[in-house]
């Protein structure tokens, strides 16, 4: 039951060991640049970006990028200096990630649909004084505004106009005139155009990959205060040649990788981006999610390897556009972002005659850290086997310095070298999250005898029903049993009696019916007495995060505000 080339063997208590001493052996990490440059001087002609019909080689992307790089040392950015990434999938993503890191700066991922509040705090947070950004008025304005308060010097403007394929570059500029920014012809507003114009040869920084910051990618954690994850060139690098043993059977120079995850995202940004640049492969991409736009780049450009998140592969399954189109060319998916049904999976599977594995990471581990094997050894339900050069330990909840036998529920604690450096000036925040080298993840979940890891719930989302831990994922998993049911999030509300109690929302399948009592008589062949939600909402839609997770803190906020507005009138 083992991924290629890799042991998995059990470790004291409940550590999972990954071979990491035979694999870490191996490894030797280089600056993130140096990938870009491989690619272009070993299949320089190969197709490298697809951006709605129009495409641009490998040694093209790598010769923009450097051309990018000169410009930006010409503008004053020297190493360690932070530049802002406010872009949705474009080549401008990609060309400005490599460039930025070839001088020795330091990218910062911003999203591009963030309000102006969320912009100007991470950007202070970060420092970044230079932001590169579209001249699409939705985020440019927002930008400009971070701008003028004081917080930016510069914002580099990317023309959506020029990386557009006749005849939509024409039809953009004749009938989306409302949707372009106005945007200042003055230093302060270099255009891409400009900056490339500096010549083609920057001057490469000496850097030194285990120590300089390669990526500052902000998340909540486990406090939910954005904090800037500090990523190194090594960090990066390692997963880069993690998932590239988890690859193993992607062709060089061959595959067609669809890019609808945004690359400001760090799973998308290792496992779309840096991972196609690693395989020669051509990226296909979606500046956003929309269904017919999948389907259509799916047939049109024959897609073969497909990272995604449970939602999109939902959507899918369940429309009835899907029907009409040929998906049997994706051969290799792999989903993370959030736990994978097994009824979606199965379901996806059937559809394509792919392979759709579970893998697991977070932002503070580059993010990937577990990934099922991509064969017949993969486990429904799992998340996998620690990835090469990765150990796994589960920690108890009630003593965290010590290790929970095999098969017991415990804290998952991740070592590795794809384990950030730490949390950017928040020094007590990393001492919290990192211990000894070892990354607390804030995970519930235990290890079969076989290596295969499974998680159960976040430890914040525990629900305490009459002193036992019930766990929602659990419970969620129960509810997609249910043919009708599409979607759904659990979540914990008070409980007079039991101190918290389960309450379930579901959004159901298009056409299908069922009441509550009914939901609630089928979970009771699935699920324990304690387990049973005590309230079942059906929504016409849940809620999402930027990157189409199913998100639970909109719910126990709008519970919260009902309880007390109900506690205020009583």
């Amino acid at each position: 039951m083992q991924q290629q080339g890799t042991i998995h063997v059990p470790g004291p208590g409940g550590t999972i060991v990954s071979e990491p001493q035979v694999w870490l052996a191996a490894f030797r990490p280089q600056p993130m640049h140096t990938y870009l440059d491989t690619a272009a001087r070993d299949h320089g002609r190969r197709p490298a970006m697809d951006f709605l019909g129009k495409g641009w080689t490998y040694a093209e992307i790598a010769a923009l990028a450097d051309r990018a790089a000169a410009g930006l040392q010409a503008m004053g950015v020297v190493k360690g200096d932070k530049v802002g990434l406010c872009l949705p999938n474009t080549p401008y993503y990609t060309i400005f990630y490599f460039a930025v890191l070839k001088i020795g700066g330091i990218v910062v991922n911003f999203n591009p649909l963030y309000v102006e509040r969320e912009l100007s705090f991470q950007a202070r947070d970060s420092g970044t004084r230079i932001m590169v950004t579209m001249d699409l008025k939705v985020i440019y304005d927002k930008v400009e505004a971070v701008r003028r308060e004081g917080t930016l010097d510069r914002v580099i403007v990317c023309a959506m106009a020029d990386i557009l394929p006749q005849p939509k570059k024409l039809l953009f500029q004749l009938f989306k005139r409302g949707d372009r920014a106005r945007v200042p012809q003055d230093a302060a507003h270099p255009r891409f155009s400009e900056l490339i114009g500096h010549g083609a040869s920057p001057r490469v920084a000496d850097i030194r990959p285990d120590t300089d910051i390669a990526v500052l990618q902000y998340t909540g954690g486990t406090t939910g205060v954005p904090k800037g994850a500090m990523l190194t060139h090594t960090n990066l690098a390692a997963n880069i040649e993690q998932m590239r043993s988890i690859f193993c059977e992607a062709q060089v120079g061959e595959e067609k990788m669809l890019c609808v995850l945004p690359f400001f995202h760090v799973f998308a940004m290792t496992v779309a981006q840096n991972l196609s640049v690693v395989l020669a492969a051509e990226m296909v991409l979606m500046p956003r999610f929309e269904l017919k736009m999948l389907l259509d780049t799916i047939r049109r450009k024959k897609i073969t390897l497909f990272p995604g998140v449970p939602t999109i592969y939902t959507a899918i399954n369940n429309s009835e556009m899907t029907k009409g189109y040929d998906l049997t060319t994706i051969r290799l998916c792999i989903s993370g972002g959030a736990p994978l049904p097994v009824e979606v999976k199965t379901q996806f599977e059937g559809l394509t005659g792919c392979i759709l594995v579970e893998g697991y990471g977070l932002t503070e581990a580059s993010p990937v850290v577990a990934a099922n094997p991509l064969n017949e050894n993969r486990r429904s339900g799992s998340i996998g086997l620690a990835i090469p050069g990765t150990t796994l330990e589960f920690r108890s909840l009630e003593n965290p310095s010590e290790c929970v036998p095999e098969g017991e529920k415990g804290e998952l604690v991740v070592r590795g070298p794809q384990v950030m450096a730490g949390y950017y000036n928040r020094p007590e925040d990393t001492a919290r999250a990192i211990e000894n080298g070892a990354l607390h993840t804030g995970d519930v979940g235990y290890r079969d005898p076989d290596g295969f890891v499974y998680l159960v719930d976040r430890i914040k989302d525990l629900i305490l029903c009459s002193g036992y831990n019930v766990y929602p994922r659990m419970i969620e998993e129960a509810i997609y049993q249910h043919p009708a049911v599409e979607e759904t999030i659990v979540i914990a509300i008070p409980d007079s009696y039991r101190g918290q109690a389960p309450k379930a929302f579901v959004k159901l399948k298009p056409d299908e019916h069922v009441s509550a009592e009914e939901l609630r008589l089928f979970l009771k062949g699935h699920l324990s007495p304690i387990e049973l939600p005590q309230e079942i909402e059906f929504r016409d839609a849940l809620p999402k995060t930027m990157v189409g997770k199913l998100s639970k803190k909109e719910l126990v906020e709008e519970e919260k505000a009902k309880r007390a507005a109900a506690a205020a009138e009583g």
